[in-house]
């Protein structure tokens, strides 16, 4: 009885406490850190014109949406991308930081802000809900097992090509089009795969999230980050492209290795997993062992078809048509329309399952609204502008190589704070990428910097996606922690190198 509490004791928080505890550090920050902001500009393709919103945000003008504007206001980027769209979001302005009076977040603040963090991110909820109802009438109808078995035996003494291709795949899929959010869809899915392949949990969320990470960190052609911020660096998203891609393969192939090599080890034995001690737990979540596997029938088969299709729609509706959380919410409502309608299982139990399955999620929900609420406590607090200032005065007139590793440890803590790819573009890049003009550096090094640092810190920030994709599986963070940060450590010390070359080459 002694041993049960004192191994409760030593357990590691939720995803929630962990949260709140980043949560009221946040909130502390705005009690000591200035408040301060940078005016923000806003082209206005409607009326042809630029809005400049003044520091404090009280007051607002309209300037002319000419080059001449933009010249005149330090914003060396070309108008033409405000005018097509490219650049989208209000951008900082340079010189233009002003203190303003503190506005610290206090209890009520703190308790208010996963409330608003929900309505914020009420588009992703909505997401995870529909996935979760359909996820709950493929589980129901033994399409899930049966698929499952079949693909068991397919892969039988190659289990290991699920982890090459499902990491390759993802990270392909995050260096184009900033596959991300998007993946949260695939937990309930894979995990049972890779665990009849005989690994555990962190194997798959390993494969799925360190891939989406590599390819958004190396990111390419990603409209979200490599596009955006070169766009708003005053460049082609072209320069630099080489290195990226570079880097994007050696440092695929580097994470592929190394989720291999601790994916055969707990194959061999698998006390060795880090979360040995959850397995029963996990099984019991994800398989159904009391049933005898399904036949693999055609409705079954057909079931399955109509929901990978809609991920090939999904890819395709994001990639090329613009689509985000609503209509891609849409198109899975209507395939589980679709899927209720030919599993046989009549209406009233497929509503059921249905709706059990939404209810399964609504932890990993408010874990979502959390993890929103840290970026409304700072936005709120005054103090991201602050941050970014202070960082500007750190790297001015530096040596050419300490300041692009310098710009990589900037962007590793900017983006703890600010986890969104477009949203630290369009705040950072027009006050940063001067910086590299001034000790004779080319700007893309600047972006390639932003998408390392904000890349590296992907992997562990719990502002991001990592404490949401852990509770799809209830991994604790610590486990996480353990797994990857010998391979943080390498990919950082990589994209070291790949800045310095990038630098001096």
């Amino acid at each position: 009885m002694t041993t049960k509490k004192e191994k409760k004791k030593r357990s590691f928080p939720t995803a929630y406490t962990v949260l709140f505890i980043v949560l009221i550090f946040a909130a502390i920050l705005t009690w000591t850190v200035p408040a301060g902001s940078y005016a923000k500009l806003l082209y206005d393709g409607d009326a042809g014109v630029f809005v400049v919103t003044s520091p404090d945000g009280e007051t607002t003008e309209e300037y002319p949406g000419t080059q001449e504007t933009l010249d005149n206001l330090g914003v060396k980027v070309d108008v033409s991308k405000f005018t097509d769209g490219s650049i989208y979001k209000a951008v900082a302005i340079p010189n233009t930081y002003e203190e303003l009076p503190s506005n610290p977040q206090g209890m009520e603040e703190i308790l208010r802000s996963p409330i608003q963090g929900l309505y914020d991110t009420s588009d992703i909820i909505m997401f995870v809900f529909i996935i979760g109802g359909i996820i709950g009438v493929l589980n129901s109808s033994g399409a899930f097992d049966a698929g499952f078995a079949s693909l068991s035996r397919m892969t039988n003494g190659r289990e290991y090509l699920l982890i090459v291709v499902v990491t390759f795949l993802i990270s392909l899929g995050g260096t184009t089009f900033g596959l991300a959010e998007e993946t949260i869809a695939l937990y309930p899915i894979l995990v049972p795969v890779f665990m009849v392949a005989g690994y555990d949990a962190i194997v798959c969320i390993a494969a799925l999230y360190m891939g989406s990470s590599i390819g958004t960190m190396f990111s390419t052609v990603n409209p979200f980050s490599s596009v955006i911020a070169s766009n708003a660096a005053g460049i082609s998203f072209t320069n630099g492209l080489t290195m990226r891609t570079v880097g994007l393969l050696i440092a695929t192939i580097i994470t592929i290795v190394y989720i291999v090599r601790y994916a055969e080890k707990i194959k061999k034995n698998p006390q060795a997993s880090l979360i040995f001690d959850q397995k029963a737990d996990i099984e019991k979540r994800f398989f159904h062992a009391d049933k005898e596997v399904p036949e693999f029938t055609g409705r079954r088969k057909g079931m399955l078809f109509i929901f990978a299709m809609t991920f090939i729609v999904m890819i395709y509706g994001v990639s090329s048509l613009d689509w985000w959380f609503e209509e891609m919410t849409t198109l899975f409502l209507a395939s589980g329309i679709l899927i209720c309608a030919i599993s046989g299982m009549g209406e009233k139990k497929a509503v059921g399952d249905f709706v059990t399955g939404s209810s399964e999620l609504v932890g990993v929900a408010l874990t979502i609204g959390v993890a929103r609420a840290v970026n409304i406590i700072m936005d709120n607090g005054l103090i991201s502008d602050t941050i970014l200032h202070g960082a500007t005065g750190i790297v001015t007139g530096m040596n050419a190589g300490i300041f692009s590793i310098l710009m990589l440890l900037i962007f590793c803590v900017l983006g703890f704070f600010i986890p969104s790819s477009s949203g630290l573009a369009v705040l950072s890049m027009p006050i940063m990428a001067p910086l590299a003009d001034t000790v004779g550096l080319p700007r893309d090094v600047i972006v390639s910097a932003y998408q390392y640092g904000q890349g590296l810190m992907a992997f562990i920030t719990p502002t991001g996606l990592i404490l949401v994709t852990l509770s799809m599986v209830d991994v604790t963070y610590d486990k996480w922690l353990k797994f990857i940060m010998p391979l943080m450590g390498i990919i950082g010390a990589f994209s070291a190198v790949m800045l310095l070359v990038q630098a001096f080459v």
